[in-house]
Parts: C-alpha cells; structure tokens; sequence
C-alpha cells in the first residue's frame, strides 16, 4: 500500500505530539506507537521505508527511538520537521522526570510517587510484549529471520556476545545473504534500485560536511563554553564534557551505556548512590521518551548537590538541562548528516538484506529486554548460571515473586493484547492499582 500523502507540518506536529505523550516502555514500546500512529493510521510512511529507517537508527550511538522520530520528521518535512519530531519526542520525557527529580529531593518517601511508578514500571512489560508481537509479525518472515532472532535473543541471555556485535554480525550475515539466497534476506524495503528512482538522487558531499560540521559546533559548542567559563572542576562542565562522551558510545543500548554510567557517577565520581540511580532508571522506564532520559535525573542530582552558589532547585534544572542537551544534540548530527545517503540507497538489495537481518536480530533483542526487565520487576531475587566459558544465564528465585508486581503486567497485558485498549488507559490503570496498593502497604 503506498502512504498517503504528506501531512501539512501542523497536522504532522500534532501526530508527533500523541507520539510523544504515548512512548512509553522503552524503545521497543517507542517504536511500536510510531509505527501504530504514523504507518498504520496515518498512512504518511511506507512499512517498508518505517523498517529502512528503523535498521539504520539501530546501528547508530544514542537513542535509537529518538532518531526514528527525528528520521520521519525529517523524511516528512525536512531538517524543520525532523527538528520537532526528536525535540517533541524527547520533551514530555525531560519535563516528567524533571518533576519527578525535584520531588524526589523535595519529598523523597512520597506514598504517591512510589506508587505510581509501581504501576507504570509493571505496565512497562505489557508494552513491550505488544510491540515485540508488532515488530516480529512485521519482520520475521521466514525461518531465516525467525533463527536470527533467535540466536540474538540466546546471545543476549546467556551474555555471550555485547549488542554491537550482534548488530554487526546480523548485518553482515545479510551482506552474504544477499548473495547466496537473496529471497530469505530481503523482507524490509522495496526491489526499486535507487539509481532507478528518479526522486532519489545522490546527496552531495558538501551539503553532508557543512550539516556534520553545524551540528558538531551546536553540540560541542556548549561543552566548550562551559569549560571556559566555569572551569574544569565546576560540575556542569564535567556533567556536559562525561555525557558527551558517552553519547559516542551507546551502541550497546540503553541498558549497556546505563552500566557504564552508574559505575562513572557513582563509584568514581560520586554524583548519587545506586539506590538514587535505579530510582532514576525507574522513572526513565514509566515515563513517556527515551530510556537513556535516565541521565538527566543523574544531571539534576549532581549539580543539585553541587549547587556553586546557585539555588540548589536552580543548580539542579541547569544541570539536567546541560545532561540532556549533550545527550541528544548528537541524533540529530547523525540523522541530518547520514539520513539523506540511505534514502538513496534504501533500493540497494545489498543494504536492505543486512538491515532486514539487524531488524531481526533486534526482535530478538528486544524479547531479551522483556525478559530482563521481567526478571528485575516481577522478582527480588535474580541468580546467574554459570554456563562455562564465562557465559552465565539469569534466573528467578520463584519464592521472590513480587505477586502485585506481576499481577499488573499481567492486566496491562490483558488489556492491550486482548481488549486492545490502548497504552494511555492501560498506563492510566495500572498508575491507579500501583497507588491502591502503595497506600494499602503503607
């Protein structure tokens, strides 16, 4: 089916802003409302040009979900709309845990608070079930993709192979694939070679320098400022220099960055504890915008405890401001400067092979990730098997079953699987059932 045709920038602004408030779970749930709202309902991008674009964000640093939206947008209406659909994506994020950040210092044992996360972080799984069931209908075509998923999702169990390199073998499984059996291995994108579209033409180099070179000074640019001005030893200069470098390096996923990260803030440097950092991970994992939004209550934290003169409340905002700017300025750095070569080579059998194949094997990714959040929220207690040769596989203790946690997965999962009610009623429920029960164990 072909899209419908393009959206005026207003009616595009407002699908971006139900995006936003509805990306909840991590980016597997992400992806999936995208794709509910603007391939299915709308129609204003093709399956297959939503999967393209999809296996490029996956083989980028940062946040991929972010990048998608950024990628629409842009495909859409150019850098302006690209600019408001990952600005739009990452603000109502940015705004809830900013709130939850200045409650959290403020009213540290809210019954309420606790609550609602509670119900938001069981919820959680229920998204991510749904959109992993969504992506893998999409995707797993054949038996091929269906055993890529697979080995992906053994790989990441048993903590054999990171997820860069599952993402580089994936792709390079598909490069051979396209040769030997290329009918197994193309099921994301169209047969049109790009040189045979006319509407594709190649991008020109200069524009891709002066685009790379734009967003490199917008993005350093600050972190260069800060420095110059406050001084290496101020906090909001080692905030803006460490998250800048670790947003070059969040190939393995959020989950893979946030191990660095809380070893660095809390070990090294100080910044928080590990009961503030997970409490930190929960709110980025109940609330709409990316999983790596996390950093920005790390931000807050640490420049609310380092306030250098400012209003601590003051010095904290500033501080989650700086984290979250250096975070994501770079997605957009990538999108604008590589997003118009692989709309030209969307065509190319060779590049639709290997993203079909990252595509699967991030299928399998993500049922990991359902399973491991599972592990973490439905149980207190996770033990490790070892396997031998440094492999290990996470297992429950099952008389540490956190019943109320399960029993809200399980509800949540009942209503968007079965009766389909959609993620801001089923979000809604399960924040009232995780408040009854946090005023009930009081």
């Amino acid at each position: 089916m072909l899209p419908a045709p393009s959206p005026s920038l207003s009616e595009a602004t407002q699908a971006y802003l139900r995006v936003a408030a509805q990306s909840f779970g991590g980016p597997a749930g992400q992806v999936a409302v995208m794709h509910r709202i603007l391939v299915d309902e709308k129609g204003w991008i093709s399956e297959e040009r939503f999967l393209h674009a999809l296996g490029f964000c996956m083989v980028l640093p940062g946040p991929e979900a972010q990048q998608l939206a950024t990628y629409v947008g842009w495909s859409l209406h150019g850098v302006r709309g690209g600019l408001i659909a990952g600005g739009l994506f990452v603000l109502p994020g940015f705004l809830s845990i900013l709130a939850l950040s200045v409650l959290y210092t403020q009213l540290p044992q809210s019954l309420w608070v606790s609550g609602a996360l509670f119900g938001l972080r069981a919820a959680a799984l229920a998204l991510i079930l749904e959109a992993g069931l969504r992506i893998g209908g999409r995707v797993l075509k054949n038996n091929v993709m269906r055993v890529v998923c697979g080995l992906a999702f053994l790989l990441m169990l048993s903590d054999a192979a990171p997820f860069p390199l599952i993402v580089l073998g994936a792709g390079m499984v598909g490069l051979l694939g396209a040769r030997l059996r290329p009918a197994a291995f193309l099921v994301v994108g169209s047969a049109t070679p790009a040189g045979d579209d006319p509407a594709r033409t190649r991008p020109p180099f200069s524009a891709a320098l002066i685009t790379a070179l734009t967003w490199l000074t917008l993005w350093l640019g600050p972190v260069l400022g800060l420095s110059f001005a406050l001084g290496e030893a101020h906090v909001l200069t080692q905030l803006a220099q460490f998250f800048a470098g670790a947003a070059t390096v969040t190939f393995g996923g959020a989950y893979a960055v946030l191990a660095y990260v809380a070893e660095q803030a809390v070990e090294v440097r100080g910044w928080l504890s590990a009961a503030e950092m997970l409490d930190g991970l929960s709110m980025a994992e109940t609330t709409p915008g990316p999983l790596i939004q996390v950093v920005q209550h790390v931000g807050f934290l640490a420049a609310w405890r380092q306030p250098a003169g400012l209003p601590p409340l003051l010095a904290g905002v500033i501080g989650a401001v700086v984290t979250t700017w250096v975070t994501f300025a770079p997605s957009f750095l990538w999108i604008f400067t590589g997003a118009p070569y692989i709309e030209w080579l969307r065509g190319d059998p060779r590049l639709r092979a290997a993203l079909s194949t990252v595509s699967a094997a991030v299928v399998g990714v993500i049922a990991h990730l359902g399973v491991w959040l599972t592990l973490h929220v439905c149980f207190t207690e996770v033990q490790t098997l070892s396997l031998g040769l440094g492999l290990g596989l996470k297992r429950p203790v099952l008389s540490s079953v956190d019943l109320p946690a399960l029993g809200i997965a399980s509800l949540a999962a009942v209503a968007l699987l079965r009766f389909h009610l959609g993620a801001p009623r089923t979000l809604l429920g399960a924040v009232l059932l995780g408040l009854v029960w946090s005023l009930l164990r009081g």
